[in-house]
């Protein structure tokens, strides 16, 4: 009888670098080289930027005239307890603007960021408080700006300003 064909072969161990654990840290790693914190947060600052530019400009006639409907608007359906609705809409239109172009420029973006973060808390708290589901997919990439910054990818960051926490 031969001896190598009766003998029981043992499962040779599996190479630590085709485990499952070796894999998924592979696939980690090459998605954190496409997918850079840069990426993400020039992502949150435009889809935000987006939002409330393009609320903003529906307040408006023009560069920057308030339209009637928008005081209308102030005064009965977005009315605030503590401001004026006139004030309320001035302020509420200019951050609209000039927010959303901070956020863009990635300058002054953590400034930025809580400014939007607290519009969005007014408009959760006061006008709209049923549409929680919304203001908190506002609200994520605000706080994720503020705690980590705008990324290299920003004014803030060639000025100095910017400091970037890696996750």
């Amino acid at each position: 009888m031969n001896t190598t064909s009766s003998t029981v072969r043992a499962a040779a161990p599996a190479s630590p670098s085709r485990s499952p654990g070796a894999l998924l840290e592979a696939l980690r790693a090459r998605l954190e080289r496409w997918i850079s914190f840069d990426l993400i947060a020039l992502a949150c600052r435009f889809s935000i930027a987006g939002v409330f530019w393009l609320s903003g400009r529906t307040k408006v006639e023009g560069l920057f005239t308030l339209t009637d409907t928008t005081f209308l608007l102030f005064r009965e359906d977005y009315a605030l307890p503590l401001i004026p609705p006139e004030i309320a809409a001035y302020l509420a239109t200019g951050a609209e603007h000039l927010l959303p172009i901070l956020l863009v420029l990635g300058l002054c973006t953590r400034a930025a960021a809580l400014g939007v973060l607290a519009m969005t808390a007014v408009i959760q708290t006061f006008v709209y408080p049923a549409a929680w589901p919304t203001h908190l997919s506002w609200a994520a990439p605000m706080l994720l700006l503020l705690g980590r910054g705008p990324g290299r990818w920003s004014l803030d960051h060639v000025i100095g300003w910017g400091s970037t926490r890696r996750p």
